[in-house]
């Protein structure tokens, strides 16, 4: 073989080799499987990049949404046994309960929380919209407070009161016993919270707080209201309460989900025998 047709030969396994290096074969140890793994895998990385997901990661459920679902029904269950508990006790009944076991009052308000979500429009802000149409030199009674939402949300001396307090602003009391004087405040509210047996003894305890002229308001859950469903007649319910010795001013039931009534103390009490009828207790079905 000539020098010449040896160079030749050289330089031709040269371009050979550096073809096989610009394009490799594939190797015998990595399989198929595993080279389109890394293909999805960069393609995944690539969509995350410009703020995309793939959809088999957006699919795959966490871990912790089953936890959350079963929290989630079994503090539903508990709000459902202590909301029928507080509707089918006593006031002093409820009161002793939680003073028993604090935390289930909490548990209870969550629970409550929970359901508000589900309601276009919450009763207590219609309330909160009626103080802060009014003067903020009112003194106000909040019988079932809550959270305090109303304390929180008006410029006006707002007695808070609860069967438990979270804080110092809340008075932990059975509602038909407060501690205010007589004729001491200017409005008295029941927002969501007529929930005992003994109910008829709360709105005596806010006839008794308020002076002459003084505003009862109240708001309830609407089906407590429909005689059809086995619900009290509003105007029975109506008729009671004036004959304690107020004037009907309000009755809105243009609401969905609750009632709103307003009453104004009359200056003199009546001394009728009043028939209260009984309110229908709003109890959660198991979902």
């Amino acid at each position: 073989m000539t020098a010449s047709s040896m160079k030749d030969e050289s330089t031709s396994s040269k371009h050979r080799k550096r073809k096989r290096q610009r394009n490799p074969k594939p190797s015998k140890e990595e399989p198929i499987e595993t080279k389109l793994k890394i293909q999805r895998d960069t393609k995944i990385c690539k969509n995350n990049q410009r703020g995309g997901s793939s959809s088999a990661s957006s699919k795959r459920p966490k871990p912790s949404n089953f936890l959350d679902t079963l929290r989630e029904r079994l503090s539903g269950g508990q709000f459902r046994m202590l909301n029928e508990k507080l509707y089918t006790c006593s006031g002093q009944e409820a009161l002793d309960y939680f003073k028993e076991d604090p935390e289930m009052f909490d548990m209870y308000h969550t629970g409550y929380q929970q359901q508000m979500t589900n309601w276009p429009e919450l009763p207590v802000n219609s309330i909160i919209e009626w103080l802060l149409s009014r003067s903020s030199s009112l003194v106000v009674a909040d019988f079932g407070c809550g959270d305090a939402r109303i304390a929180k949300s008006v410029k006006n001396k707002v007695f808070s009161f609860d069967l438990v307090s979270k804080n110092p602003s809340v008075i932990a009391c059975d509602m038909s016993n407060t501690s205010l004087e007589s004729s001491s405040v200017d409005v008295a509210v029941f927002c969501l919270s007529l929930m005992g047996t003994n109910y008829s003894s709360y709105i005596k305890e806010a006839h008794r707080v308020l002076r002459p002229s003084g505003m009862l308001l109240i708001a309830e859950v609407k089906s407590r209201f429909d005689p059809n469903n086995g619900g009290a007649d509003p105007k029975d319910f109506v008729k009671a309460v004036c004959d304690l010795g107020f004037t009907s001013v309000l009755k809105d039931f243009s609401n969905k989900m609750f009632i709103l009534l307003h009453f104004k103390k009359k200056l003199n009490s009546n001394e009728k025998k009043i028939k209260w009828p009984e309110l229908k207790a709003c109890l959660y079905k198991r979902r």
